[in-house]
This record gives structure tokens, C-alpha cells and sequence, in this order.
């Protein structure tokens, strides 16, 4: 009888590092390529980022990515506390590359690995903002506990829907 093998994870994930910038800068085009015209072109810029605004991003938050075996990064995460509301986190920059989307657990295990380094923190509630036209990330929020807070923002003349969770 041969000895069963445990299968070996399809990823992991990890804190990101600037050494993964081209990494995550390729997720995040992919993953919101579709819903270009639908941003101004600012807007888009903000939330796929460039060489140039990825390091402020990786400093101001704490960033996860989700890395194949081949060290392919195919997801990423920002989460941070929000300063002077201790007990309140925010996640923004949630991405996956296509071929990652909607299967094999990726966003969830993304989604648990930023709430549970809010939840260290110390925060008890997190947010996030998302806009309309990303209906299936919508979706997977309210699935994962989200609920639309009925505050609604400005992101570069789109509106910005918050959806809040307690932890």
C-alpha cells in the first residue's frame, strides 16, 4: 500500500513586498482591465496604481498577496487601521488575476488573512468602498458578512458605496 501524499497547496499567502510591485500592479490592471471605461481616467489610475504609487500604498497599509508555488502572484490586499479610529479597520485593493477569479478559494483566503490582521490590531469593525459596476465583488462581500452602510463617497465623480462588517 503506498503512503498517501498530502497535496500541496495551489498558493499561499503572504505580506507583500516591494519587490512584488510588478506583481501586484499586474493583478490589480488585470483584474480591473474590464471596468476601465467605467472610471474616470484618475479614478482608474488610483485603484490599479503605478510604479510610482504602489510604495506609498505599501507603506500606509498592510498589504497580502496571494502567490502561486511558481511564485506567480495572483491576488492582493491592502488592510490598515483607520487613524484615529482605533477600533475600526478599512481594506482597499482587493485583486485577483482572471484566471484566479471565483474559484479555489483565493479571495476568501485573501479576505480572512486582512481581517485577522485588522482583528489583531485591535479593530473590532472594518470597512471597505467599492462602486457599482463591480457587481460580482459586491456579491462575494456581502457573502463574506459585508452590508452596505448607506454611506455613499465621491471616487473621482463615481460613487463610492461603503459596505462595514463587525469582527
Amino acid at each position: 500500500m503506498l503512503p498517501l501524499m498530502k497535496a500541496q497547496p495551489e498558493f499561499s499567502i503572504r505580506g507583500a513586498k516591494l519587490e512584488d510591485a510588478a506583481g501586484i500592479l499586474d493583478c490589480l490592471r488585470l483584474a480591473f482591465e474590464p471596468y476601465r471605461q467605467m472610471y474616470s481616467p484618475q479614478g482608474f489610475r488610483d485603484t490599479v496604481l503605478t510604479p510610482e504609487t504602489l510604495p506609498a500604498r505599501l507603506e500606509a497599509m498592510s498589504v497580502f498577496v496571494a502567490v502561486t508555488a511558481r511564485h506567480q502572484i495572483i491576488g492582493t490586499i491592502g488592510c490598515a487601521p483607520i487613524s484615529g479610529q482605533a477600533s475600526e479597520g478599512h481594506i482597499r485593493g482587493m485583486a485577483l488575476h482572471p484566471d484566479w477569479q471565483g474559484q479555489r478559494g483565493v479571495a476568501h483566503s485573501l479576505l480572512a488573512a486582512a481581517e485577522e490582521h485588522l482583528r489583531a490590531a485591535g479593530c473590532k469593525r472594518v470597512s471597505l468602498d467599492t462602486t457599482a459596476p463591480l457587481e460580482r465583488a459586491i456579491r462575494f462581500y456581502t457573502k463574506h458578512g459585508y452590508r452596505a452602510s448607506g454611506k455613499v463617497g465621491d471616487f473621482f465623480g463615481m460613487p463610492l458605496y461603503e459596505y462595514v462588517k463587525e469582527l
